[in-house]
């Protein structure tokens, strides 16, 4: 459909018929708006677009002419932009067919490249729409052109202005004495900054640093070639300190070490750095892509895995596909299997380290051990690569999973930090070794670990394996009590807490509150049944568990507790096993109810009390 209307040559319209065909009015303006609001993320792309248009003009002539100049030149000077390159050029039907229609391209097959196709691949963008980006930053176009296929043609003039008029003519040859196209800009009023010499400058080596021409903006060199992964060093030392500075001067840190990514058969190659601090696995990574030489974004975001969100990457590729707005990658099968690729590429990096630098692997786990964690979930020979390596919290100190399971024939594990909070310090005096399953896919690695070392026992930890662990009272002994675990029972049963003696180490520990998963959840049913109405409460007695509840575990080797066994008075009994129950929920770091709360204010006013009446009884005073 048409964009612009010619100034050069408009008939008068004749009346159409009711079933004549219509073609649409496009107001260039309002598409301008929402070129430079919705589709292009800053008005900066209409360099990246003049560069692309110089390019595969180059690339196109020179697939019929293999020795013909490749250079573009920009000069920026009074809000005015002048870009020339040595390509293939237009003549005056080609002006009229491509840059004056919307989306038509010269590089599609029914174009002027019907000769090309087997080098379609090679082009970057779409002059039309390239040069209609350009009306973000101008309010005047001009493009001046000679064609290198037809030698005889002369140079054509087209001005084009933001209303959406332009016009057509042919120029003398002296006008453009060479084949090649010549672009002049005009900025629009606020925009001159975007046409100024440093500004041109800066852009063009931000876009244009990998292109395989020669690139200048005045006298100054844009391209850097080769790219600097692709480039020679004396010794391996010489290459990661280049990299490095490389990785300062694109991402502003300093990496731990870099990753080659060299894909031929996807035609990428590039390098990914290792960020030197830890990240959230849930942050977006953002990667830089250049497309055949030509910066595509900065914020690639599924160019990875989501498990190697530990680097940076930077990579030309000519393979993968530009969305509409060329800022990023469409998502198809292309995209998914380089995915693939270059997550391989950084799974053998972590592989080389396990085998033949340890120190470096340390030093790497020590910041993204995390990363690897979530890699070896998926990929059992990657767990079965880092075992020896990958840290884990237990109740024998930070170990690898290796080493625990070679001290320990069980391997015990909690699901939550704070199961493993209540039960560390008594398993661990009991010889029980658990490991902490509660933090990001710990449990998940444990629970693999018999399929990559077979004959391994995992078990989850629960309360009865931590109580079988206890020693029980002689029968006499708890007889004696059974007055003191009575009046403890009746205080705590409200709570769905049952109370037990138990003879365990360490001494200091008074009391241990232990529960899990399948008793929380009775409890909190048991506690929305309460306060249901009757219908609902009806629903949810229905759904009554037979889990056992949780329980207060007593040490009576702790010096504490056995005074209070010895206690006759059953209020103050309750009013200590409150106490004892408040003490060892805060031990474990556990989310109090309100319940909870209450009870422990209710206990540490009680014990006031009883403190404060003793001492005046024996003062005589009241």
């Amino acid at each position: 459909m048409d964009s612009m209307t010619s100034q050069s040559s408009q008939a008068p319209r004749t009346p159409h018929s009711s079933h004549s065909p219509h073609t649409f009015q496009v107001d260039l303006r309002g598409l301008v708006d929402l070129l430079s609001h919705h589709l292009y993320s800053s008005p900066k792309v209409y360099l990246r677009e003049l560069l692309q248009n110089a390019v595969d003009a180059i690339t196109a002539r020179r697939a019929e002419q293999p020795d013909a100049p490749a250079r573009v030149r920009l000069f920026a000077e009074g809000g005015a932009l002048r870009v020339e390159d040595s390509g293939v050029g237009l003549t005056e039907s080609d002006v009229h067919d491509l840059l004056a229609t919307i989306g038509r391209s010269s590089k599609r097959a029914d174009g002027i490249a019907d000769g090309l196709r087997e080098v379609r691949s090679d082009f970057l963008g779409q002059f039309g729409i390239g040069l209609l980006a350009c009306f973000v930053v101008a309010e005047r176009i001009r493009v001046v052109s000679r064609s290198a296929r037809t030698p005889g043609a002369p140079p054509v003039e087209w001005t084009a202005t933001d209303d959406g008029s332009y016009t057509v003519r042919t120029l003398p040859d002296e006008a453009h004495p060479e084949p090649g196209t010549t672009v002049h800009l005009i900025a629009r009023p606020g925009a001159a900054e975007w046409l100024s010499h440093a500004r041109v400058l800066s852009l063009a080596r931000d876009f244009g640093s990998l292109l395989p021409y020669d690139v200048r903006v005045g006298d100054e060199a844009v391209t850097d070639l080769p790219a600097p992964w692709d480039r020679a060093y004396p010794s391996p030392a010489t290459r990661r300190v280049a990299l490095a500075r490389h990785c300062h001067d694109l991402f502003g840190f300093t990496p731990l070490d870099a990753i080659e990514l060299d894909v031929p058969l996807a035609g990428i190659r590039g390098v990914a750095y290792v960020l030197p601090s830890a990240v959230s696995p849930a942050q977006r990574a953002s990667h830089r892509v250049h497309l055949k030489g030509m910066l595509l974004t900065e914020r690639a975001e599924q160019l990875l895995p989501d498990w190697a969100f530990f680097v940076r990457c930077v990579l030309d590729t000519d393979s993968l596909r530009p969305t509409a707005s060329r800022e990023s990658l469409y998502e198809d099968e292309t995209l998914a299997a380089v995915r693939e690729a270059l997550g391989d590429r950084i799974r053998g990096w972590l592989t080389g380290l396990a085998a033949g630098d340890p120190e470096r692997l340390a030093a790497f786990l020590s910041v993204h051990y995390l990363g690897v964690k979530s890699l070896a979930r998926h990929d059992k020979e990657m767990l079965r690569t880092m075992l020896p390596w990958l840290p884990f919290e237990t109740t024998d100190g930070r170990l690898s999973l290796e080493e625990f399971a070679q001290r320990h024939p069980v391997v015990h594990f909690t699901r939550t930090v704070e199961e493993y909070r209540q039960v560390a310090p008594i398993a661990s005096a009991q010889g029980v070794g658990v490991v902490n399953g509660g933090y990001t896919y710990d449990s998940e690695l444990v629970e693999a670990l018999p399929s990559v070392r077979p004959g391994t026992v995992v078990a989850e930890l629960d309360a009865d394996t931590v109580t079988a662990h206890l020693d029980t009272l002689d029968a006499d002994e708890e007889l004696a009590l059974t007055g003191f675990l009575s009046a403890a029972r009746a205080k705590l049963d409200p709570l769905g807490c049952d109370v037990v003696l138990r003879a365990f180490h360490p001494l200091s520990v008074p009391a241990l509150h232990l529960d899990d998963r399948s008793s929380r959840h009775e409890q909190a049913r048991a506690e929305a049944e309460e306060q249901a109405d009757d219908l609902w409460a009806g629903i949810l007695g229905s759904l009554r568990g037979s889990a056992p509840r949780a329980r207060l575990v007593l040490n009576h080797l702790n010096p504490l507790i056995r005074r209070i066994s010895s206690l006759n008075d059953p209020e103050l009994i309750g009013t200590a096993t409150e106490s004892l129950y408040g003490q060892a929920l805060l031990m474990a770091q556990r989310p109090l109810r309100p319940a909870d709360s209450a009870l422990l204010n209710r206990a540490f006013i009680g014990l006031l009390e009883w403190a404060t009446h003793s001492e005046t009884g024996e003062d005589g005073r009241k």
